[in-house]
């Protein structure tokens, strides 16, 4: 109990930070929510370790909206955001799920105030692992970032893969994990998320 009490505590001292493109690339039904917890952390210059809360719903047979926010230390702070998964092709038979994600997002990244506009084409396809299925994914979010405080503004691009799936632990098959990697490719940073999504 010491153990987490002191890691709320710190973990309360820390900055707000979220990212990833998350849950939208996993098959949902429409209607349906859920909620995941994800570690993070930024092994770019002046990263930190965090936590994250997403929340994500499908709002009907094409399109998943998510929003989210989270604790980390590090430099990029205060960090909130919103966005938009729409399918334009399904995963069916040999052809990948492809979609666009639209993302917004309001931070503070080295002490300045940050507005970030992008779009992420993403491609995704269902496999199975060990007699489970699975959802591994690639994305190229490019974006448009927004310094409030120096009136400039830079283009920003990344790579982020991952795998998002059933969890294959007996009691626990309700529950959905997923890790991420993003690649730093322009003004941007390198990372990890690894989550749990709980269904609603």
């Amino acid at each position: 109990m010491k153990k987490v009490f002191l890691s709320l505590m710190m973990l309360s001292q820390a900055s707000i930070f979220a990212y990833g493109i998350g849950q939208s690339t996993m098959p949902m039904l429409s209607g349906s929510k859920q909620i995941a917890t994800e570690l993070t952390g930024i092994t770019s210059d002046k990263g930190g370790m965090g936590m994250q809360v997403r929340y994500t719903q499908k709002l009907d047979e094409k399109l998943i909206v998510d929003g989210g926010i989270g604790i980390s230390g590090g430099e990029r702070s205060q960090r909130l955001f919103v966005g938009a998964d729409y399918e334009i092709y399904p995963d069916y038979m040999q052809q990948p799920r492809v979609s666009v994600k639209g993302i917004l997002e309001r931070s503070t990244e080295f002490d300045q105030g940050i507005t970030k506009i992008s779009m992420a084409p993403t491609i995704t396809k269902g496999f199975s692992f060990w007699g489970k299925e699975a959802y591994p994914y690639a994305s190229l979010p490019v974006g448009l970032s927004l310094n409030g405080d120096t009136k400039t503004y830079d283009t920003t691009i990344s790579l982020n893969t991952g795998i998002n799936g059933q969890l294959p632990i007996e009691g626990f098959k309700h529950l959905n994990g997923t890790m991420e990697v993003q690649v730093g490719l322009k003004d941007s940073f390198t990372a990890f998320l690894a989550g749990v999504s709980f269904p609603l």
